[in-house]
């Protein structure tokens, strides 16, 4: 399964790349927040308490989800709604535990979370199933539901007995009889539990990490993604397809910026910010994106941006956009013809008619940026495993939470990710 939504600009969700087989019920839970939840509330519908009828599924072209719902699992999506999702239910979110002072610390962080990182509902609610699980998972190995006590700042618990709790959790996790989740989803509670544990210790609240050594402790292996996307030399052999400045800023918005093809078609050399202090970057602001306002940085390509405003601005008549239409109602083109030139531009160069049975797209573009991307942050955390060792930890990540300022880390991570974006363009 991949990491990133998949919908088609927030109006449908789509699945061509899901093996359903290959989906345990966790990976359905994913899915509905990943991908179904945003298109419902790009629609003003409640992804918690409205659910979809089949008539949704149909009209958004996403029956294939209830149908190997039904098929693999034996489940109607009403049953998955009520009990898999739990969603329904006025009286607030059915926790697995009644320990008050354990929900409310639960609560906090994805308060926090939400308000800080402005993230969509959905995105909060699919943290929230995640952490859940964890809580699950560490009452049926400890018999207890009390999560904070043994990691308080005043309490005098060993401790091993707090890390010890939270392992057996993962062990439960990982071997419980009753259930089966995929490597990918146990990553993904694993980060989430260790931001929560970090969280209580920044706030005073935890004296101690427990979850600090899962990095060490469990290596669950996700397989090959089955989601296609560009390579570093299929970006190259794009770029020397073309001399046009026009073609080469399309390559580097969905490639080099990470954009969607309806947010190239609408750049404005408004959106751009260069008044930046000496030690950031410039960047893109949109102040609609699907999980609301964002910025994007411009890590590499600059010099490319100002040829192209360079020669737009030579006509007088020019309203700010990089792709202006000549005609039609927009004054810049659309999606379809973003897509329909990146093609023309992938048959120009030569680029194979099939991609890991995915023809060559921007979507595939924007996944190059996102593979890149996964490989700068696993690459910083390479770099930073010497000073791990210093500090006496194995896992990098702790260093990279404690010992590295927030300005730093970002400074590695956008070092690395414009040493990769260079040798992608090295045509330019």
């Amino acid at each position: 399964m991949s990491d990133s939504p998949q919908t088609l600009d927030g109006d449908s969700p789509t699945f061509d790349d899901i093996r359903w087989t290959e989906c345990s019920l966790e990976d359905f839970v994913e899915l509905y927040w990943d991908r179904i939840a945003p298109c419902l509330e790009a629609e003003d519908i409640d992804p918690t308490t409205e659910k979809p009828s089949h008539q949704w599924f149909r009209d958004h072209g996403a029956r294939s989800f209830v149908a190997a719902l039904r098929r693999h699992h034996g489940r109607s999506f009403g049953d998955f709604w009520a009990e898999t999702l739990a969603l329904g239910v006025d009286d607030g979110y059915d926790w697995a535990t009644q320990d008050s002072e354990t929900v409310a610390a639960l609560e906090g962080f994805l308060d926090r979370r939400q308000s800080r990182y402005s993230l969509a509902q959905s995105s909060v609610d699919a943290l929230r199933t995640r952490l859940n699980l964890y809580v699950r998972a560490y009452t049926e190995a400890n018999d207890t539901d009390d999560l904070l006590t043994p990691i308080q700042r005043d309490e005098e618990i060993p401790a091993y007995e707090a890390v010890d709790a939270c392992y057996a959790a993962f062990d439960w996790l990982n071997e419980g009889a009753d259930h089966e989740y995929s490597a990918q989803t146990l990553q993904r509670v694993r980060r989430i539990v260790d931001a929560w544990y970090q969280h209580l210790v920044g706030r005073r609240i935890a004296s101690l990490n427990p979850a600090s050594g899962l990095y060490d402790e469990f290596k669950w292996e996700v397989g090959a993604s089955s989601t296609p996307s560009l390579s570093a030399e299929h970006i190259q052999e794009l770029v020397a397809a073309t001399t046009e400045t026009r073609a080469k800023l399309l390559i580097m918005a969905l490639a080099g910026w990470g954009l969607r093809a309806s947010e190239v078609a609408g750049l404005h050399v408004s959106q751009f910010n260069r008044d930046v202090p000496d030690n950031d970057v410039p960047y893109i602001e949109f102040e609609d994106r699907k999980n609301g306002p964002g910025e994007v940085s411009v890590l590499f390509g600059a010099d490319l941006l100002d040829s192209r405003i360079e020669t737009l601005a030579a006509d007088e008549t020019w309203s700010g956009y990089l792709f202006p239409s000549s005609q039609g109602a927009k004054p810049h083109v659309t999606r379809d013809t973003i897509r329909n030139r990146f093609r023309a531009l992938a048959s120009k160069a030569d680029l194979p008619e099939q991609i890991d049975g995915e023809q060559p797209s921007p979507q595939l573009c924007r996944r190059f940026w996102y593979d890149t991307y996964t490989a700068v942050l696993e690459g910083v955390l390479d770099g930073v495993e010497e000073i791990a060792a210093e500090q006496g930890s194995s896992d990098p990540q702790v260093v990279m939470q404690n010992y590295l300022s927030d300005n730093r880390s970002r400074q590695l991570r956008r070092q690395f990710m414009r040493e990769q974006l260079a040798e992608a363009f090295n045509p330019l």
